[in-house]
């Protein structure tokens, strides 16, 4: 059972161990304890021995148990077995969920009267919370990314899970519902009756500060209007591309279309022996081990002037020939052809920025050249192996890698910048409406890095 605290799990958990050969043993994997509150043994297994080889402790567990064996299983317990329960299709999914707001109010409500659990109403202890809006919204974000983790491994897994509301724990022909989906021919006949709800008022009665959870709450973005979709494909890390310094501790991670031949020389000139190149994950691990200390970067280049170097290598340059074909077949856009004028290089370049739009978005046939990917999606890539330590920009590189190299304790070379936009340099064709295109298809980029409009040199 996948649950949170204060979602109904010991309700729901109570209830299933009233079905015949249907067994909870409690938050096994719980990293305080082994099933219950001051339970440190179970299975055969003390603390020690579940921390050493969980698995084998799940196992125990479902030998020893006369039917089926369950248990509940938090966000921060052991991910070990909520990787091996994911994967196994023979594990069945109960995912109950809660309000968050009524699971955060009643979660502190139980840590203020220390009540986590009520069996006679005679012994209700009561007290208010205290609403605080940025430990909230930490709340939510754990819960919303372990939900949309465990719908995701579902999905690629294709399995599906018993999803149950709080509310729906109270309803018999839901709970009926569940024991068919567990596969179980016991019904229930009625509801277990040992445990009882706390706190039962209206939300704004259980917190003493209702107006500050208001404008806490309205500050949420609930529908994620503001969220940028994103549809472009995910990028590996590239690690090959990756060239470090020999003699100092130096790694550039290249993002295409940006100041890569100019920081490629500058990093060639700032140790004693050139480039170390044709990386794999194993030698990287290697160099890194056996250098010290070593700093990874990057440079960020404005999305107008990269997306015009690209368009002039990639495309002009004829060094990406499927794109180039499709650019003037599928989408109709007139690519020049050897010498041409600059009102033709403009209207080149924004149809190529209106297809990028649509290509960047996964509404076109061709693949996303590295050239053109967001440079959200390349550090993302990156950062499946390694994020780099900084993200250098390129109208500031000078301050950047003397950074750099005070960190690394090298004498940094002069930087030399190597002009590539040809045949037409960016400023002579530059005004509002490309900088609109590119903001268009960048808009990642621009929200994610805070670039303004590019200025001309």
């Amino acid at each position: 059972m996948f649950a949170e605290m204060r979602t109904g799990s010991n309700f729901l958990e109570a209830n299933l161990n009233t079905l015949e050969r249907v067994t909870c043993h409690g938050e096994v994997f719980n990293p305080h304890f082994i099933g219950k509150q001051a339970q440190f043994e179970a299975f055969g297994f003390d603390m020690a021995a579940r921390e050493a080889d969980p698995l084998a402790l799940l196992a125990n567990m479902r030998a020893g148990t006369d039917g089926l064996a369950g248990f509940r299983l938090f966000h921060d317990h052991d991910p070990r077995i909520i990787d091996a329960v994911i994967a196994d299709p023979a594990c069945a999914k109960i995912v109950l969920t809660r309000n968050p707001v009524e699971s955060y109010v009643s979660w502190k409500i139980a840590r203020e009267t220390g009540q986590w659990k009520l069996t006679n109403p005679k012994n209700l202890k009561s007290a208010q919370a205290t609403f605080e809006g940025p430990e909230f919204e930490a709340h939510l974000a754990r819960l919303q990314a372990f939900q949309i983790r465990l719908m995701h491994d579902l999905q690629v897994s294709g399995q599906t899970a018993f999803y149950i509301d709080y509310d729906d724990v109270q309803d018999l022909e839901v709970l009926n519902g569940l024991a068919a989906y567990l596969g179980v021919t016991a019904r229930l006949k009625t509801l277990d009756p040992t445990l009882k709800k706390q706190n039962p008022e209206e939300i704004g009665e259980k917190v003493e500060n209702p107006e500050e959870m208001a404008q806490a709450l309205a500050r949420l973005d609930r529908f994620n209007l503001a969220r940028t979709p994103n549809f472009e494909p995910r990028r590996a890390p590239m690690i090959p591309g990756f060239a470090a310094a020999s003699g100092a501790g130096l790694l550039f991670m290249p993002i295409k279309g940006g100041p890569e031949d100019a920081v490629l020389d500058w990093l060639s000139r700032a140790g004693t022996g050139g480039l170390i190149t044709d990386f794999a994950q194993k030698s990287l691990r290697q160099w890194k081990r056996a250098t010290l200390p070593h700093r990874s970067f990057t440079v960020l280049r404005h999305p107008v002037a990269r997306a015009h170097a690209a368009f002039c290598s990639q495309i002009l340059g004829n060094q990406a020939p499927e794109i180039r074909w499709a650019l003037t077949k599928a989408h109709k856009i007139a690519i020049p052809d050897g010498s041409h004028g600059l009102l033709a290089h403009r209207a080149a370049f924004l149809g190529v920025l209106r297809y990028l739009k649509l290509n960047l978005s996964g509404q076109t046939a061709q693949r996303v050249l590295p050239h053109f990917a967001t440079q959200s999606a390349v550090i993302q890539g990156y950062a499946q192996f390694q994020a780099p330590d900084l993200l250098l920009r390129e109208d500031s590189i000078d301050a950047g890698l003397a950074f750099l190299a005070a960190e690394t304790g090298i004498t940094p070379p002069a930087f030399h910048a190597v002009a590539q936009d040809a045949p037409f340099a960016l400023a002579d064709i530059y005004d509002e409406e490309i900088e609109a295109a590119v903001r268009d298809a960048y808009q990642r980029d621009y929200m994610g890095f805070g670039f303004d409009a590019w200025r001309k040199p």
